[in-house]
Formats: structure tokens, sequence, C-alpha cells
């Protein structure tokens, strides 16, 4: 051999022992698949609200002062008639003084024109004078009655006004808010005190502008009380006709046909009567067969005639439990991976998982317990000598 070619040689031995090895082949993996069918499938809307008095007054003082007390408190029940809070009453009083004294003063005044009056009266009676003068002092008596009417209906005004500085409950209820203290300055009519009425309660919930116009006025409904057992009949008693400019919501008020209501602010789920569909067929998957696909939703399809899986977008319409309704993207009869599909990729080859059975475990024979009866069956059984 010369030189040349055990050179050729030693190359092709090195190179092939640098080479890497090959890669060894990934193992078929077993899956579980699913055949997609049709199944029938039940629709329902549920709405979280809360209970609410049907009847809500928002308390304030008819006239502007300082709060000098406040006997009702959150969470109180208060009675009709009962004195909630008070201003301080110090200048409706003198105002009331003030209008008493006017009124003093018209009497008086009304009185002297009566007898100047009468007087005049007597001397046209006896023709010593004409009578423009005695309709003179008519004129200035009826003034005089009219300026009294006025002083009184002043004093009535600022009677009221003085009684205006105790605010009194006008139902009795339960407060469930407070919106100002002992010592603020409110102004007439600015809200002191929330009281929710005795009486029937609703559920309020907020609807969707999409599902508004499926609800209707004295339609049933459903409520489930959160912290408690059963459900409570109602029918729909208000829709809003506008939406609240902060959620873009329609509040629904739901009159509840119960004699012992939940306790007010409890949490409620409504289901209004109508807006589901019953029956409807549809194609569902468990959960566990989803993945994601980018931005998208898929799963895996198992082509049985080569073994194999690919990837196929399906559009998922709404979750039922633990499974996903598909809109769009599979048909009944193929065969979707349900079980490790985050393990697999396109064209990979499987095989369909079979779950071993465990064989019936066999008692094993019994042994002899009783020595006796073992030897009388062996001397039975030896033959005759």
């Amino acid at each position: 051999m010369n030189k040349t070619a055990f050179a050729v040689l030693s190359s092709a031995v090195l190179l092939v022992a640098c080479s890497k090895p090959a890669p060894p082949e990934e193992p078929v993996r077993a899956v579980k698949v699913i055949t997609v069918g049709m199944d029938a499938f039940t629709t329902s809307h549920e709405f979280a609200g809360e209970v609410k008095a049907q009847v809500e007054s928002r308390l304030g003082f008819r006239v502007g002062g300082k709060i000098i007390k406040r006997q009702a408190e959150l969470g109180q029940h208060v009675k009709a008639g009962q004195v909630l809070a008070q201003l301080d009453p110090q200048d409706y009083r003198l105002a009331a003084d003030a209008a008493r004294a006017q009124v003093a003063a018209a009497a008086t005044q009304r009185d002297l024109a009566a007898a100047d009056y009468g007087r005049y009266k007597e001397l046209k009676d006896q023709n010593f004078i004409s009578g423009a003068e005695l309709e003179r002092r008519d004129t200035t008596l009826k003034a005089t009655q009219a300026q009294l009417r006025q002083a009184q209906s002043q004093l009535a005004v600022q009677g009221n006004q003085a009684s205006y500085a105790a605010l009194v409950a006008n139902v009795s209820g339960v407060v469930t808010a407070v919106e100002a203290e002992a010592g603020q300055v409110v102004t007439a009519g600015a809200p002191v005190l929330r009281i929710a009425a005795d009486g029937p309660r609703d559920a309020v919930f907020s609807v969707p502008e999409d599902r508004i116009g499926d609800i209707k006025v004295g339609a049933p409904v459903k409520v489930r009380v959160w912290s408690q057992a059963g459900e409570l009949n109602g029918r729909v008693r208000e829709v809003s006709a506008s939406a609240d400019p902060a959620t873009r919501t329609y509040p629904v008020k739901v009159a509840l046909d119960t004699k012992e209501p939940p306790v007010l602010g409890a949490t409620v789920y409504v289901q209004p009567q109508g807006l589901g569909a019953t029956g409807l067929q549809v194609i569902k998957l468990p959960t566990s067969a989803l993945r994601q696909d980018g931005k998208a939703s898929a799963v895996w399809v198992l082509d049985k005639t080569t073994m194999t899986v690919t990837s196929q977008t399906v559009q998922i319409a709404t979750a039922d439990g633990n499974e996903a309704v598909i809109a769009a993207g599979l048909q009944p009869g193929m065969l979707v991976v349900s079980a490790g599909v985050h393990v697999l990729s396109p064209g990979q080859k499987v095989t369909i998982y079979q779950p071993k059975v465990a064989l019936a475990p066999v008692p094993p024979a019994q042994t002899a317990i009783n020595p006796i009866a073992t030897a009388a069956a062996a001397s039975a059984a030896a033959p005759p000598k």
C-alpha cells in the first residue's frame, strides 16, 4: 500500500470516528382519543345581584343649619315618626318670636282702626261728617285686618321652620346609610339618612345591552340566595329604560314572592326564565383536549389510516362544566386526542392507548386442616393387601 492510499484510508477512519451518532428515533406515544359526536346542551343565564327594599327613602332636613345631634345609627330599625336627627333650632325660635311680635303689633293696629271706624260711623249717622271720611276709615280698617292675617301666616311659617329642625322618619324601616354627622352644616334637602322601608323586597341585578331586550316586565325568575339553600320565585317588576353611565348595563328589579325575604344586601343569583335554550345538539369536548395554538384554540385530530396527528383549529362557543362547547372546526366522527396534547407535534405517529385489564387473582388451594379426616381418606384410597 502506497503512502497516498494509506492517507486516504486514515482520513476516512478519522471522519467516521468524528461524525455525530444518529439521533434515536422518537418513541411512538400512546394517546387517549374520543370520537366526536353530537350531545344535548342546555343553556341558561345567571346574574349576580343583591336584595334591596322596594321603597327606599333618602331623608334630609327641609331647612338648613348645623346638626347638633343624630339619634339614628347605621343598621338600626326605626319607626315612623321617630326623631332621627336635630338641627340647632335657636335661629328658628328667634324668628318665630319675631313673627309673634309682628302678629301682636298688627292686632293692635287692627283694633285701633276698628275703634276709629266705629266713632266715625256714629258721626256719619248724625250727619256730622261726609261719607268720604267714613270710607277712608273703612279702608284703613281693612288694610290693618290684611296686615294681621299676613303676620299670622308669617308666624305659622316660622313655627313650621322651627319644627323642621327635627328630622323625623316618614316610614318604618332600617337605616341603610348615614350621610351626615353631628357638627356638620347642611343645606335644605341635603341627604342625611337613607331608610329601607319595611315590606316587600327586590332582587336587583344588571343585564348587558345584548340581553336586555329578552327580559320583559312580569316574566318569571328563579332566585338563589348565596347564604341559603333552595330557590325563591319572583317576577320582573321593573326594567330600567337607560343604561348605567359607568357600567353600561341595565338595572332590573325582581319582586320576591316570599313572606320571609332575605336580609337586605344579601347576595343572590338570578336566573331569568326564557333566556336559555334546551335540547340544543352541539359538539362538546373535555377541556383536557384543548390547547393554545398562537392566539387560537386547537385540538389534535388522529388520522386512523396513517396513525398520525394533525392540528385542527376550533372555535369555542361557551363552557358547560368541565367541557367546552365547540362552535366550529370539527365534524362528528372525527377522532380527537383527549389527553397528553402538550407533548405531541404535527405529523407525529401515535398509538391508541389500551388500558391494561387486570386478571382476577386465582385463590390458592386450601390445605387440609383436619389431619384425622385426611388420614381416613388416605386409608380408604389405599389398595387392600
